[in-house]
């Protein structure tokens, strides 16, 4: 099923539940093939809303298995298990709903299509519900209290209530996601579904030719002799960049540098590598698209001999090229490479360590570092000095997980997946998931993100700093949301007046 047949689907399933129509909406998610984790979350809840906790339970792995970290779908899954009874698993899931809020108040869902906000506390609520049908009610109430730093003035009454429950062994009423609330497809995509006409049709007004009935873009010319044997290219296409090309067969893009075309667009080729695949602009956007998929335009004045337009061949597209580094052309502009440098891939055999922290980052050492090279690397990255930080090969440190100038090296590099390996990270110099002191910026301009890694803000807002990216691109938290974005759109806050 292509992408376009999905989305025709999904906004029509959407469509379906805002009329109350469930059971017509559920049969056509169900038809739709191989559909993504926000698809299998919207399939569960509505398998939830029939009761159908089985069924419920399996859409609800898919959309896991398929996005590890969507908080929403481990909080519906954990309440899927409470509703079955099988409260270990459903406390499991609580806990990694609240892990993958990571140390955030909230998660607001609204730019992802689904208009709903995850608070931390209302997560530890249920954590402590499911802990008290298990007959731990001294965590139980660890969790609730634990809630009251996650609190906000509207969801302060709800924890009182547990709390006083808690305390007296009383069981209390789960939070539950809203019923009927479901994501959405990008509204900017849905609207591109519907074909529009907006040429209308062309008719003749005047004519050096008599009786011409020719109704395209230009009338008939009387012929000349000695005329050119091929007419003049249009200026308007000569003056755009890149040579003109058909798309003969639909590319959807796998990477984020990869431009998803349709049979009938027409593509500027800027660059042919030599693995097949071509740099090409489209809606003025910038991209790579296998060449074979391409066909050269030749632009040409019509003429009643030449009528009408070709259509692309409807055999099967071809096999999609393999990417060669060094062979394929870059698919975005210097601005897109300079801000993504951080985030190569190393040429060498250096070993890419992804370290979780409050946020995530990594860093390169060579193959066999010894525990100085490593700790150096992640002490500059954090700007921390390295006797307040503390590495682990689990998210959990135990005495046996701490990797510390004791531990053989070669027992943390054998545990490597190819050359890449996770490491968590804690410090000492942090009291609740919070480092102590942070750093602060406020908004001089609003930022609107034109990517999906970018984090959006508007003039005045406060803007919490993860880490800098390059001196021109910083990476931030704000209100809930984390990304990166121009430094010269900030000024740092004075800390005590300095």
């Amino acid at each position: 099923m292509s992408f376009v047949d999905t989305l025709r689907q999904w906004d029509t399933a959407v469509t379906c539940v805002e009329r109350q129509d469930l059971s017509q909406a559920l049969r056509i998610f169900l038809a739709i093939q191989e559909p993504n984790s926000k698809i299998s979350f919207d399939i569960g809840c509505l398998h939830l809303l029939n009761q159908d906790l089985d069924a419920a339970e399996k859409a609800f792995d898919c959309s896991i298995r398929k996005d590890e970290h969507l908080a929403v779908a481990f909080f519906q899954r954990g309440m899927t298990f409470y509703k079955k009874k099988r409260y270990e698993e459903s406390l499991a899931d609580f806990q990694h709903a609240f892990k993958a809020l990571r140390g955030n108040q909230l998660i607001d869902y609204k730019a992802l299509g689904l208009r709903y906000k995850l608070y931390a506390c209302e997560v530890l609520i249920n954590v402590a519900l499911a802990e008290a049908q298990l007959g731990h009610w001294e965590k139980a109430h660890e969790s609730l209290v634990k809630a009251l730093n996650y609190k906000t003035d509207a969801k302060l009454n709800i924890i009182d209530k547990a709390l006083d429950s808690a305390l007296k062994q009383k069981l209390f009423k789960p939070v539950e996601f809203p019923s009927k609330v479901l994501f959405k497809p990008n509204k900017h995509y849905v609207a591109e579904l519907e074909k529009k006409d907006y040429l209308g049709k062309a008719k003749v007004v005047a004519s050096v030719v008599p009786q011409d009935a020719f109704s395209g873009f230009a009338p008939l010319q009387p012929q000349v002799e000695d005329g050119p044997t091929r007419p003049k290219e249009p200026e308007v296409l000569r003056a755009l960049e890149g040579e003109p090309h058909t798309v003969l067969f639909e590319f959807v893009p796998e990477t984020s540098d990869e431009l998803a075309v349709v049979p009938g667009n027409i593509v500027f080729v800027l660059q042919k590598g030599a693995d097949n695949w071509a740099s090409v602009i489209f809606n003025e956007r910038r991209g790579l698209v296998p060449y074979n998929y391409l066909e050269p335009l030749e632009i040409h004045l019509a003429s009643k001999q030449n009528e009408g337009v070709s259509q692309p061949p409807s055999r099967k597209p071809p096999t999609r090229p393999e990417r060669k580094q060094g062979l394929t052309p870059s698919g975005s502009s210097s601005g897109d490479t300079k801000r993504k440098e951080e985030h190569k891939q190393p040429t060498d055999n250096s070993y890419i360590v992804k370290v979780r922290f409050t946020f995530n980052f990594a860093v390169s050492v060579p193959p066999g570092s010894p525990y100085a090279i490593l700790i150096e690397k992640i002490s500059k990255k954090l700007n921390r000095p390295p006797t307040a930080i503390t590495l682990s090969l689990t998210s959990e440190a135990t005495e046996q997980s701490i990797i510390n100038a004791s531990t053989e090296m070669e027992s943390v590099w054998s545990r490597a997946s190819g050359v890449h390996i996770t490491l968590w990270c804690t410090t000492t110099e942090q009291t609740d998931g919070k480092p102590e002191s942070e750093t602060h910026f406020v908004a001089l301009h609003s930022y609107v993100s034109s990517n999906p890694e970018d984090l959006s803000f508007h003039q005045g807002d406060t803007i919490t700093l993860l880490s800098r990216v390059n001196q021109d691109w910083l990476e931030g938290q704000c209100n809930g949301n984390t990304g990166i974005f121009p430094a010269s759109f900030v000024e740092k806050v004075p800390v005590n007046g300095q």
